[in-house]
């Protein structure tokens, strides 16, 4: 880097961030990062999980079912009544 730039040059920051991704993949961090990944996903795995697209269809469904369980409970509120006033 010229001592008289205030900023670094595109070549110099080139030749850096090469640098460090050879210390990087020569590194254990590169390996610390396989394993983590590696470990979340299998944890990740053993969930319970649903994607977002299934969620979606489920609560629709739900939302459904409550407002026919809605529908059924006022239709069976009028037949006691109409019952109850027959008797």
């Amino acid at each position: 880097m010229n001592p008289n730039t205030k900023f670094p040059t595109p070549a110099f920051v080139n030749e850096l961030v090469g640098k460090l991704g050879e210390v990087l993949k020569q590194s254990p961090a590169r390996d610390i990062e396989q394993n983590l990944k590696a470990g979340l996903t299998s944890m990740l795995g053993k969930l319970d999980l649903v994607n977002r697209e299934e969620f979606d269809v489920q609560t629709e469904v739900l939302a459904r079912t409550r407002e026919k369980l809605a529908q059924l409970e006022a239709r069976v509120a009028e037949l006691e009544k109409q019952q109850r006033d027959a008797e």
